[in-house]
């Protein structure tokens, strides 16, 4: 029978059939085709154009989307024969751009479409925004896709790209685009061919030429752009050649690169061995990991083994190799089983220094490695242990001794086993009874370890011997049948003993890593749906607290001090030495407090929040026993739960930037727009006051009466104009600050409409206006001088949106709780796209090419004002007649409110 090992090197990983059936889910679409380069000037797009002229040879229907040959002869010369999708020209500040034609690709449908420079913004106006969305819409309607790249555009090298050349790319593409692609081609001339191309004119034009190579196209950042381009498209078929060997069961390893694990435990030696493994790893420029095999015999180690194995994994994240913690049974199989999915080629692992006896009946995991590694290479380092050279972090404690109260549970239960036992013997025989003696160490081994039920185990048989085995009351056995029922007897107990207690350890491993699992899902579902810093950091000290049963406070750096923002339970306060602490361990970016080698005799655990490479606070610690330290798996879960806390806390601030950065983008805009009203709305009132001024100052000038009066009136109602200008800035001001206060009395709503129509008599004059008010409406409490100002505006809206001589109409009434005023127009009317903007700030319709004179402010106050009254106002259509629009403003009627004194129907 094959053992477990074998059986799982021929089952293919399910990661890997999950990603290959998304392949062919995307397969269904087109197929996307990279030509990566290092740099410009490589040759992407003439690849790309001689790999499409072997597909059309192919019979393949080849179509340009868009190629630029930048004036090269060469590139020039490919794309002759091959049909051209004409491109669209959009105009751009005063001129026209052309860009790739979208719609005209997908009514053409080819079976490939060339699209050049993958990382290209489209002009203003285009579908998209950027070019790659082009391509994945093109991919999605079925069409094959060339295109090319260069590797500085790739989103996650833009920080790389830039360190290393002095200048920041702003064209970049996701990852996932790269990630996507059925196939990568890697484009690649020499540093030198590359600079004698562009001496040769054929990158840019001579002038062009001379400024790249003293700038960018320096030998230097073309050597290190080279090597970026190989190790990502390296990387790439490393990761394709992994998934095809997974998928398809192969174990491996194929050594198409050195990648080296390190095997880690509780030993001293480990520290060695990860550091060794780093020079080597450095020297072969390798990949390297560390591994820690955790078997159910993990949680019987003690605390100062423990926490040895959570410092080895950090020293070797510290040392830039990765670290992994695996459950496993035997350390061998699962150590050779994770290097083959891996595609490890080499293992270290050091030296045991047990004695002969001991490997003799427990095995020598060195030589069971050896013996299973295939074609993985083993190396065994030697040395002696480092007895402690370096203090554990925290305090060990004594292993807890298996209690006593377990063997005496244990002893009753034998004990209970012989009563039922001599009850029975007179109707079982003696292999019968032992059974009952079984079923008491199966108990033990259950409920009380490994120990318990092997002494449960000699126990019975002493028992089973004494008080059942003729000659009954003493250890001689007289039948050689019943010697060889009590040695079976006792070595299938053992043997059950063994295996129950292995599947009681086995069941206490996966419930810590349940436990610890369930712990980092719970806090990452908490926070997840946070996105305020305060929401953040409540949800982290309250899970962190459940979860270690402590008192947790989070201190975030302010400036240059760590200030308290979080606690649980809530008003702990540090005091200023805990502080202190908090702060030396937020500077040094390591650990403090007790258990720690600094400030041991703290009450308080602090460990630094880190989160790509950034410390972004300090997390304390204090257990209910103030004297006990923080054990070595609440210490890992800590650190992880830390970890996730950190990354919670960065977003929560990267987030509120980004809602900063908005608000300020916002208000440039919001002053920009108010700028342009101010200089454009705002001056025409005040050129007509400065030209009626003007007139009736002039000297040489005699106007009668008349001709006085009108200019006059003129100065009045474009000052009364202005007014209400400046006083929608103001009330919007108000708005927003939250400055707007109320101050309500009863009204009737014949005196407030009228009130209204009497500051635009003069502008009302040029239209039929038609006042309806319900009888018997009841008063209503508000404030009369804003609410008047909603009806200025909204009547001067109709005005100026309604042609001289037409209707305006304002019905007030009553429906059920609640007061309705319409005003109606019969003028242009809202377009219906527009129904839902018009309220919002500077917004103004546009009819054609017109557009009235206003700031767009008075919709956004009117809203403002009756939404604080508790009201609504909408916009319907149509208005009067089937044009125009109407303003609805719903005012609640407060109970018990009076009728009005004014009984007409008609004012």
């Amino acid at each position: 029978m094959p053992d477990g090992n074998a059986l799982n090197d021929r089952r293919p990983q399910p990661d890997a059939l999950l990603a290959a059936v998304e392949r062919d889910d995307r397969s269904r679409g087109g197929r996307l085709k990279i030509f990566l380069g290092a740099a410009p000037g490589v040759g992407k797009t003439y690849t790309m154009l001689e790999a499409a002229r072997i597909r059309r040879r192919q019979g393949t229907a080849v179509t340009i989307g868009i190629v630029e040959t930048h004036g090269r002869m060469e590139t020039a010369a490919l794309v002759e024969g091959l049909e051209i999708i004409p491109r669209r020209a959009v105009e751009y500040k005063g001129r026209m751009i052309e860009e790739m034609d979208i719609d005209a690709i997908l009514a053409a449908r080819p079976a490939l479409v060339l699209v050049d420079e993958l990382a290209h913004t489209n002009a203003p106006g285009s579908r998209h925004l950027k070019r790659y969305l082009d391509v994945e819409e093109l991919l999605a309607a079925g069409i094959d896709v060339y295109t090319t790249l260069n590797i500085q555009h790739l989103e996650s090298l833009n920080d790389a790209v830039a360190q290393i050349t002095g200048v920041r790319v702003r064209e970049t593409v996701p990852d996932r685009i790269v990630e996507r692609a059925d196939e990568v081609e890697m484009v690649d001339i020499s540093v030198e061919d590359l600079l004698q191309r562009l001496r040769d004119g054929k990158v840019y034009i001579p002038d062009q030429a001379e400024r790249a190579v003293r700038s960018y196209f320096r030998p230097g950042n073309l050597s290190a752009l080279r090597q970026l381009a190989l190790r990502h498209t390296a990387a790439r078929v490393d990761d394709q050649m992994r998934d095809y060997m997974q998928a398809h069961a192969i174990s491996g390893p194929w050594p198409t690169q050195e990648r080296l694990l390190v095997s880690i435990g509780p030993s001293p030696l480990s520290q060695r061995l990860v550091r060794a493994t780093r020079r080597m790893a450095e020297r072969r420029r390798a990949e390297w990991m560390a591994v820690y095999v955790e078997t159910p015999g993990h949680y019987r180690l003690s605390d100062a083994d423990r926490d040895r194995v959570s410092r080895t994994l950090r020293l070797a994240e510290e040392l830039g190799g990765e670290a992994a913690t695996i459950p496993g049974e035997h350390v061998p199989e699962d150590l050779v089983r994770y290097a083959q999915t891996c595609n490890v080629t080499e293992i270290v692992i050091g030296k045991s220094h047990r004695s002969r006896w001991f490997e003799l009946f427990h095995g020598s995991i060195v030589k069971d490695l050896i013996r299973r590694s295939g074609n993985i290479d083993i190396y065994v380092i030697t040395g002696e242990e480092e007895n402690a050279p370096d203090k554990p972090s925290i305090a060990p404690k004594t292993r807890t001794p298996q209690r006593l109260n377990d063997y005496l549970l244990s002893l009753l239960a034998v004990v209970v086993a012989a009563m039922i036992g001599h009850v029975l013997k007179s109707f079982l025989s003696l292999p019968n009874l032992s059974m009952i003696f079984l079923s008491a160490v199966l108990l033990s081994a259950v409920f009380w370890g490994l120990r318990v039920s092997i002494f449960a185990s000699i126990l019975s048989v002493l028992v089973y011997d004494f008080f059942l085995v003729p000659p009954i009351h003493t250890f001689t056995i007289a039948s050689p049948q019943d010697v060889l029922a009590l040695v079976i007897f006792l070595a299938v107990a053992i043997l059950t003993s063994n295996l129950t207690g292995r599947i009681r350890e086995q069941a206490n491993a996966a419930r810590k890593r349940e436990e610890r699992t369930a712990a980092l899902y719970g806090l990452s579902r908490v926070i997840a749906g946070t996105v305020r810093l305060e929401d953040a950091l409540r949800a982290i000290v309250d899970q962190i607290a459940g979860n270690l049963g402590a008192k947790v406070v989070i201190l975030l750096p302010v400036g240059e001090v760590l200030e308290q923002k979080g606690a649980h339970p809530e008003g702990i306060l540090l005091n200023e030495r805990e502080r202190g602490a908090a702060t030396w361990s937020w500077k040094h970016e390591q650990p403090a407090g007790r258990g720690t080698d600094t400030l041991p005799g703290d009450h308080w655990f602090y460990l630094p929040l880190r989160s790509a490479g950034i410390t972004s606070g300090v997390l304390a610690i204090s257990l209910d026993d103030a004297e006990s330290v923080i054990p070595p798996d609440q210490r890992r879960l800590l650190e992880a739960l830390s970890d996730q806390a950190a990354v919670a806390i960065e977003r929560a601030r990267l987030a509120y930037d980004f809602e900063q950065a908005r608000l300020m983008s916002e208000r440039d805009r919001f002053q920009a727009i108010l700028l342009s009203s101010i200089s454009h709305d705002l001056r025409t009132p005040l050129a007509s006051i400065l030209g009626a001024a003007t007139t009736l100052q002039s000297s040489d000038a005699d106007y009668d009466d008349a001709t006085r009066r009108d200019l006059l009136t003129m100065i009045q109602e474009e000052t009364e104009r202005l007014n209400r200008f400046v006083g929608n800035l103001l009330d919007t001001t108000r708005l927003e600050s939250g400055e707007l206060r109320l101050n309500r009395e009863w009204m009737e709503v014949n005196d407030l409409i009228g009130s209204a129509v009497g500051r635009l008599e003069r502008p009302l004059g040029n239209h039929k206006l038609k006042l309806e008010v319900e009888a018997s409406l009841p008063l209503i409490r508000l404030d009369f001088v804003l609410l008047e100002q909603v009806f200025v505006n909204l009547l001067d809206n109709a005005v100026r949106y309604s042609a001289p001589g037409t209707v305006i109409q304002v019905h007030a009434y009553q429906s059920g709780e609640s007061i309705l005023i319409d005003v109606a127009d019969e003028g242009r009317g809202v377009p219906p796209e527009d129904l839902d903007r018009i309220f919002d700030k500077f917004y103004r319709v546009r009819h054609g090419d017109r557009q009235t004179a206003g700031t767009g402010l008075g919709l956004t106050i009117c809203k403002g004002i009756v939404e604080e009254h508790g009201g609504t106002i909408r916009a319907l259509l149509p208005g009067i007649n089937g044009a125009g629009t109407t303003f609805r403003v719903e005012l609640p009627i407060e109970k018990g409110a009076p009728l009005m004194t004014n009984q007409d129907d008609i004012i």
